[in-house]
């Protein structure tokens, strides 16, 4: 059963767009239904999630924080040695993560975790050694896909559904 749930943000929880306006300030668009999905996951169900990223950005301190995810890492360069951290922290093996990356700092990650996952646009060297491709785009709904895929594999689908009854 998955436990924790590891989240890129770059074209994963984001089209991997990046805006700066003309004070210099950087601008990312989060879809909502990822976020329903992983406050559901992370409130109602109890589980852990984590942002692992190779950028550092405010915008994404603010999304975890509004999202409650307990785990964030940013500016991470192997994301691997840093998953194996929180499963330390959390008494987890690897066999109880699921995580989701598009691009090749996800690599050796992804090929660790019990079920991997890249959006649609995810590069092909990642969807080449992904458990599961998603229909949706990163930023678009990949992570709610992915947590419903989840949540239907473990059996947990009606307590994801009663969470909003």
């Amino acid at each position: 059963m998955i436990e924790l749930i590891v989240l890129d943000v770059d074209g994963t929880l984001t089209d991997g767009g990046i805006t700066y306006s003309n004070s210099g300030d950087e601008l990312k668009t989060f879809d909502v239904s990822d976020g329903l999905a992983i406050a559901t996951w992370t409130k109602k169900l109890g589980k852990k999630a984590a942002i692992i990223t190779g950028r550092k950005s405010l915008i994404v301190e603010r999304r975890a924080k509004d999202l409650k995810i307990e785990h964030l890492y940013q500016g991470i360069h192997n994301k691997d040695e840093v998953l194996e951290s929180i499963l330390k922290k959390e008494s987890l093996s690897w066999n109880q993560v699921a995580a989701i990356g598009d691009d090749l700092n996800d690599y050796k990650m992804l090929k660790k975790v019990g079920i991997s996952f890249t959006p649609a646009n995810g590069s092909k060297y990642i969807k080449d050694i992904v458990s599961v491709k998603c229909n949706s785009y990163g930023g678009s709904g990949a992570v709610r896909e992915m947590i419903e895929y989840i949540i239907q594999e473990d059996g947990i689908e009606e307590d994801f559904i009663n969470a909003w009854l």
